[in-house]
């Protein structure tokens, strides 16, 4: 562990680990100029792991093998990285090095995060070295299905993760009509990784789906680490634009057989005497 480490958080001393040792062919594929890595080691790459709220210090080197100075812009970058300096100027075939914090935030959920420390020259090169960081606590999966709703394009739903890890989830799909079922679709990934606390709405496509009929909707979800949930909804399918047209036609052939009647009725009242008319000829 490098002498640079030192807890500067009450909580727990936070440490930074040996990821692995740079191979002779990497060291040789780097290209030539200056150089960004971890000081203190041959380490690809920053780890640390503590509870939220604790801080860890280590140092950045810049090594300049070049005969002319150097200046370079430091960053962090996915993690909130504290430099001791933002820009440096490394003379000819010299190291610069530069402490750096990193603070895990209080209130974090347990689990793993990244980032990076990067370095820019003036004509625009840069590198950069991993910051990993791992996050104390007890890991828990789960998850909820939300606002389960049908609609012509398909079936809209909310995926909430309330655990504290990252989630790929699988869903299934079932619906059940009058008569049976009519959708009956095996578990698959979704394509998303649900971060925690991060709620997601997508739509569960619907084609073919039954013209006519009731059925009740179930969706399944699963995710590695134990997390499950089911969500159900009903949904009543009617062909409005087919029984409208029906409709009309009943109507207009009503109509037509309302109509026929009553021009026969007034035609049988046109060709029946009247009483008057019978009693006048009885008196001529």
């Amino acid at each position: 562990m490098p002498s640079a480490v030192r807890a500067l958080g009450p909580p727990l001393l936070m440490t930074l680990a040996l990821l692995g040792t740079a191979s002779p062919a990497a060291a040789a594929a780097r290209p030539a100029g200056w150089s960004l890595a971890p000081a203190g080691g041959p380490r690809p790459s920053f780890y640390a792991e503590g509870d939220p709220g604790t801080a860890l210090q280590d140092t950045i080197a810049v090594t300049n093998p070049a005969r002319t100075p150097v200046t370079v812009r430091l960053r962090g970058t996915g993690l909130p990285v504290v430099l001791a300096r933002s820009a440096l100027t490394v003379p000819a075939r010299t190291r610069a090095e530069v402490p750096f914090t990193v603070t895990v935030p209080s209130g974090s959920a347990p689990g793993d995060r990244s980032g990076a420390i990067e370095a820019r020259d003036g004509t625009g090169r840069t590198a950069s070295v991993p910051v990993r960081l791992r996050i104390a606590g007890p890991r828990l999966a789960a998850l909820t299905v939300e606002q389960v709703a049908v609609h012509p394009d398909g079936i809209t739903y909310q995926l909430v993760n309330r655990g504290t890890t990252v989630l790929v989830p699988t869903l299934a799909v079932r619906a059940d009509g009058v008569l049976g079922r009519v959708l009956d679709r095996a578990p698959r990934t979704l394509p998303v990784r649900l971060a925690p606390g991060i709620r997601r709405t997508l739509t569960e496509p619907w084609h073919g789906r039954p013209l006519l009929d009731r059925v009740d909707v179930r969706l399944t979800v699963t995710a590695p680490g134990g997390a499950h949930a089911t969500a159900d909804t009903a949904a009543t399918f009617v062909p409005w634009g087919t029984l409208g047209a029906l409709a009309g036609a009943a109507a207009t052939a009503a109509t037509a057989t309302y109509l026929v009647r009553r021009r026969g009725r007034r035609t049988g009242e046109s060709e029946t005497p009247s009483r008057e008319t019978e009693l006048t000829g009885a008196a001529t």
